[in-house]
């Protein structure tokens, strides 16, 4: 049997210094913060770092400085693209400041979200991004004693305390149901995800009482489902409200995804749409505009929202200052699923 030969030494920050023939200093630029350094000398360090399998310790690291780079992001879902454009731009963004991001989803449960902040936390992390202003009071308790930078974002409610980057989804949602009012539609039903712990879910229902109020309507009238967000869901809380009387004119649903379900459970029971239906949706995701008829929906600006939220947070955590919310503008995209009501 041939001898074990002993592990060769882990290769250090000097041993990539000296292979690309930069300093060590530069080397470190290229790791944590690569957006500060020339394409050219990029490469040939990065080339060096992969030819010797050099890894930094982050460990050593955060004693030095206290900080782990890292950025802890808690969503409510992985389960469809609502969230994944949005957190893509907020990762790339981080990576040019010289972070790392760690993902976890909570399932649209508190308890759950509350656990794994707190999991974010002992594990070092030195700032969370978190969707929405709802949680658990001993949670924000949580955060402000330890003093933590965290950010909200797909949500901006002037009303609410701490820092948020996001859009308005009460004043977006109003807009679209305007609109909607403006075709000459009356009979109008909603598909919504769970409003209890929801925020923006409530944001946006309330939104669409606002416009039918403004307008001298009752909004006792408005039927409404709360489901859990999924193609099948939407589709079977679509196929409840048609068997309502009078049926709906219009199905306004609080995502996407409720909507292109309605949209296909629509074609199952061999209704038009809009001739015989109109559907809407929120978020113009990918599959808003690929779906037959194409969703009338509302635009939030996920990339934008993301990288804007990247920068606010690491300046929370590196400026150790005052950070003002940013309002981004989501905005109606007309497509074909919205049409005057049937007569």
């Amino acid at each position: 049997m041939a001898p074990i030969s002993a592990p060769r030494p882990a290769p250090t920050l000097e041993d990539v210094a000296r292979a690309a023939e930069v300093s060590t200093a530069t080397v470190s630029r290229c790791l944590n913060t690569p957006g500060k350094v020339s394409d050219d000398t990029r490469l040939r360090v990065m080339a060096a770092v992969a030819a010797l399998g050099y890894a930094p310790n982050f460990g050593a690291r955060a004693m030095v400085s206290r900080r782990t780079r890292t950025i802890g992001a808690v969503i409510p879902t992985m389960e469809n693209a609502i969230f994944a454009r949005g957190l893509q731009a907020f990762q790339e963004e981080l990576r040019t400041l010289g972070y790392q991001l760690l993902v976890a989803s909570s399932s649209y449960r508190q308890d759950v979200e509350e656990e794994q902040i707190r999991s974010l936390v002992a594990r070092g992390a030195d700032g969370l991004l978190l969707i929405g202003h709802d949680r658990a009071p001993q949670v924000t308790e949580f955060l402000q004693q330890r003093g933590l930078p965290v950010l909200v974002t797909w949500a901006y409610d002037p009303a609410q305390t701490g820092v948020s980057v996001g859009f308005d989804n009460r004043r977006a949602m109003r807009t679209l149901a305007e609109k909607t009012l403006d075709l000459g539609h009356r009979d109008i039903a909603v598909i919504t995800a769970p409003l209890a712990d929801n925020d923006r879910a409530r944001a946006r229902v309330d939104g669409i009482r606002d416009a039918i109020a403004a307008r001298g309507l009752s909004i006792e009238g408005l039927r409404l489902i709360e489901t859990d967000y999924g193609i099948t869901t939407g589709g079977d809380a679509f196929a409840a409200l048609m068997q309502t009387s009078p049926r709906p004119t219009v199905v306004m649903c609080g995502n996407d995804v409720l909507a292109v379900g309605a949209v296909k459970r629509a074609r199952a029971l061999g209704l038009s749409v809009p001739g015989d239906v109109s559907i809407t949706g929120f978020d113009d995701i990918d599959i808003a505009s690929v779906v037959e008829p194409a969703l009338t929906t509302v635009h939030v600006p996920h990339r934008a929202m993301g990288a804007a939220a990247a920068r606010c947070l690491i300046r929370m955590i590196e400026e150790n200052g005052a950070v003002a919310p940013q309002e981004l503008d989501a905005h109606v995209t007309w497509r074909d699923s919205l049409g005057r009501p049937p007569r």
